[in-house]
C-alpha cells in the first residue's frame, strides 16, 4: 500500500523533472512566439525601420498616403452600391417574369370542374360561369409550377421561392436542385482559418447599416419583410448581409391571376455572387495601387536622395567642426539650389566661417593681451628686483616712479581689455534702438568743451542736412556710439596743439548717417592708416611710451562694425611746399551709419 500511494521516489522525481523541463521548454514557444507577439514585434520592427532615418520616413509616410487613399477607394467604391442596385433592378425584372409565367400556369378548380381562366375576364358583374358557384379557389399548383420554374431559374443561379397567401412556402428551387443532383451550397460546413480571419473582415466591409440575413422556417414567409409586401400586392426588394459577410440581394413580387393574390414570389442572390464580383473590383484596384506604390517608392527615394544625402553631408561637416579634427573644416556647398537645402548650407558656411573668425580673433587678442600685459610686468619686475640694490634717494625715487608708471599702464590695459572683451555680449544682449545722433554729439561736444581732457583744444559740431527737416537717426545703441565718438575726440585733442580746434561734422548722404572728425594735428603716416585700428597699435611719437593701451580706435572700429557701418582714417590735403609737394593739414576720421 505505502509503494502504491507514494511510489518510487526516483521515479516521481524524474517525472517531475521531465514534466517540469517540457513545461518549461513550452512556454517560450507559448509566449514568444505567439499570433500576438508576431505582430507586436512585427510592428516595432516596421515602425522602428521606417522612422530611422529620413529616407525611409519619407518613403513610410508616402506610402501610408497611398495606402490610406486605396483603402478608403476599396470602402467607399460605388461600385459596390451600383453593382447592388442593377442586380435588384434585374431581379425585379426576373421575378415579374416568373410570376407572369406561374400566373398564367395555374389552374382554376371548382367542384371538379377545370375553368378556361380567360373566360373569367369576360364575366359581367354578377355573372358565373357554367356550373360554377360562388366560391372560386385558385391555388398555386406547385406540380405545373415546377417545371416552369425550374426552366427560368437555373440560367440564372438564383434561389428562388414560392410563397402561398398564409406566407409557407409551396416551393424552393434548392429544393428542386437536390432532386437534379445540382450540388448545393454547404450549410454547416466549419470553416477554415483563412475563412475565419476573412468573414469578419468582409463582414466589416460589407455590413454598415444592412440588416442580418436569417433562414426562416418554412411557415414562416411573411417574417421576410419583401414577402409580406407582396403578398400586400407591392413590388419590394431588400439588401441584407449573411452571417459569413455576403451581400444577398432579394426581391419578393405578388403571384396574380384573375387580378387576384395567390401567392408571392421570392429571389434572391446566392451569398458570393456579388462579392465575387465585388473582389475582382478591389483586386484591380489593388494591383493598380500595387503599381502606383512602386513609382511612389521610386519617387520618395529620388526626392529623398536629394534631401538626406546633402542633409547628411552638412550633419557630417557639422560633426567634424564641432570635434576639429583639422585646422578649417570647409563646409559642403549648395548654395546653387534654390531650395531649403541651399539655403541651409549657406547658413551653415556663413555660421562656420563667422565661427572660425570668432575663434581665430579670440586666439589673436588672447596673445596680443599676454603680449601687452607681458612688458609692464617686466618693467614692474625689473624695477622691485633692483630696488633693494639702489645707493640712494634719488635713484629709490626713480624706481618708484617706475613701478607707478608701469601699475597705471596695467590698471588702463586691464580696463581697457575687460571693455573690448566684454563688447560683443553687450552688443548682443542689447536691442537697437532709434539713436538721435544730433542730441547724441551735441552732448558730447559739450562734454569735450568742458573738460578738454588736459588738453586745451576745443571742439565744434556742424550738421549739415538736405533740407531743414532732414533727420539725424540710426539703429543701434547710443551708449557705445557715444563712446566711438568720443573716442575719436580724445584721439583728436590728443595730437592737436593747445589752442586749435577740432571739427566735428555730422550729414546725411543718400541712405547713411556721415560723421567727420577733422584736427590739425601732423596727420597719420601712410602706412599707419590701416594699422591705426589694429588691436594695441600705437603711433605717438610725442607722447611718452605707454601713456595709451592702443585699443581706443579699435574698440571705435569694432563697435561701427557691429552697427553696420564703416570707419576710415584719411589725411587732408594742405597747401603745396616750396617744391611743389601736398603738405598734410591733419588727420580726417569718417563714420558712415545706416540712417533710419
Amino acid at each position: 500500500m505505502l509503494d502504491r500511494t507514494q511510489g518510487d521516489p526516483s521515479s516521481n522525481a524524474e517525472e517531475t523533472a521531465s514534466h517540469g523541463a517540457s513545461d518549461h521548454e513550452d512556454k517560450p514557444v507559448s509566449k514568444g512566439w505567439g499570433p500576438l507577439n508576431w505582430l507586436k514585434r512585427a510592428g516595432q520592427f516596421f515602425f522602428a525601420l521606417s522612422f530611422s532615418s529620413l529616407t525611409r520616413r519619407i518613403v513610410s509616410l508616402n506610402l501610408a498616403g497611398l495606402v490610406a487613399l486605396v483603402a478608403s477607394i476599396l470602402y467607399l467604391s460605388q461600385f459596390r452600391a451600383g453593382l447592388i442596385d442593377a442586380r435588384a433592378q434585374s431581379l425585379l425584372v426576373q421575378a415579374e417574369i416568373i410570376a407572369g409565367a406561374i400566373g398564367a400556369s395555374a389552374t382554376v378548380q371548382t367542384n371538379a370542374i377545370t375553368v378556361d381562366p380567360e373566360k373569367l375576364l369576360d364575366l359581367k358583374l354578377g355573372e358565373s360561369y357554367g356550373g360554377m358557384d360562388d366560391s372560386l379557389d385558385f391555388p398555386i399548383n406547385p406540380e405545373r409550377v415546377a417545371p416552369v420554374l425550374s426552366t427560368l431559374i437555373s440560367p440564372t443561379k438564383t434561389r428562388a421561392r414560392i410563397f402561398d397567401p398564409n406566407g409557407s412556402v409551396l416551393l424552393d428551387s434548392r429544393d428542386l436542385d437536390s432532386v437534379r443532383g445540382f450540388p448545393l451550397p454547404p450549410l454547416s460546413e466549419k470553416p477554415g482559418l483563412a475563412e475565419r480571419i476573412m468573414v469578419p473582415v468582409r463582414t466589416y466591409l460589407n455590413r454598415g447599416d444592412l440588416p442580418l440575413y436569417r433562414e426562416l422556417g418554412r411557415e414562416n414567409g411573411k417574417g421576410y419583410v419583401e414577402v409580406a409586401d407582396a403578398l400586400q400586392g407591392q413590388k419590394r426588394s431588400m439588401v441584407r448581409v449573411n452571417a459569413r459577410g455576403e451581400v444577398i440581394v432579394s426581391v419578393a413580387v405578388p403571384v396574380q391571376r384573375a387580378r387576384a393574390i395567390h401567392g408571392a414570389l421570392m429571389l434572391s442572390t446566392q451569398g458570393d455572387e456579388i462579392d465575387q464580383m465585388v473582389t475582382a473590383e478591389r483586386l484591380a484596384i489593388l494591383k493598380v495601387g500595387g503599381v502606383a506604390a512602386a513609382v511612389m517608392i521610386m519617387l520618395s527615394l529620388l526626392l529623398a536622395s536629394t534631401i538626406a544625402g546633402p542633409v547628411r553631408r552638412l550633419a557630417d561637416s557639422a560633426e567634424r567642426v564641432r570635434r576639429r579634427i583639422k585646422t578649417r573644416v570647409e563646409i559642403p556647398d549648395f548654395t546653387r539650389r534654390r531650395d531649403e537645402i541651399g539655403h541651409l548650407s549657406g547658413a551653415l558656411r556663413d555660421m562656420t566661417s563667422a565661427l572660425y573668425k570668432r575663434i581665430e580673433a579670440i586666439e589673436m587678442f588672447a596673445a596680443d593681451v599676454a603680449h601687452e600685459l607681458k612688458n609692464p610686468l617686466t618693467s614692474l619686475r625689473s624695477a622691485v628686483e633692483t630696488m633693494p640694490l639702489a645707493r640712494n634717494e634719488n635713484s629709490r625715487a626713480r624706481l618708484l616712479e617706475v613701478i607707478e608708471h608701469d601699475v597705471k599702464r596695467l590698471d588702463r590695459l586691464i580696463s581697457d581689455i575687460s571693455d573690448a572683451s566684454r563688447l560683443d555680449a553687450e552688443l548682443q544682449r542689447q536691442d537697437a534702438i532709434p539713436v538721435d545722433l544730433r542730441r547724441l554729439l551735441g552732448t558730447l561736444v559739450a562734454v569735450a568743451n568742458e573738460t578738454k581732457l588736459g588738453h586745451d583744444v576745443a571742439v565744434e559740431a556742424r550738421f549739415e542736412g538736405r533740407s531743414p527737416t532732414d533727420t539725424f537717426a540710426v539703429s543701434g545703441h547710443d551708449s557705445r556710439l557715444g563712446q566711438v565718438v568720443s573716442n575719436l575726440l580724445a584721439n583728436a585733442q590728443s595730437f592737436s596743439e593747445p589752442g586749435s580746434k577740432v571739427r566735428l561734422t555730422c550729414r546725411r548722404t543718400r541712405g547713411e548717417i556721415e560723421i567727420v572728425v577733422d584736427d590739425d594735428g601732423p596727420g597719420i603716416r601712410d602706412d599707419a592708416l590701416e594699422r591705426i585700428f589694429e588691436r594695441f597699435y600705437t603711433d605717438r611719437p610725442h607722447q611718452g611710451f605707454g601713456q595709451n593701451s592702443g585699443l581706443g580706435l579699435s574698440i571705435s572700429k569694432q563697435i561701427v562694425d557691429a552697427h553696420g557701418g564703416r570707419i576710415w582714417a584719411e589725411n587732408r590735403a594742405g597747401p603745396a611746399d616750396e617744391d611743389g609737394a601736398p603738405t598734410v593739414a591733419g588727420a580726417r576720421f569718417v563714420v558712415r551709419l545706416p540712417a533710419l
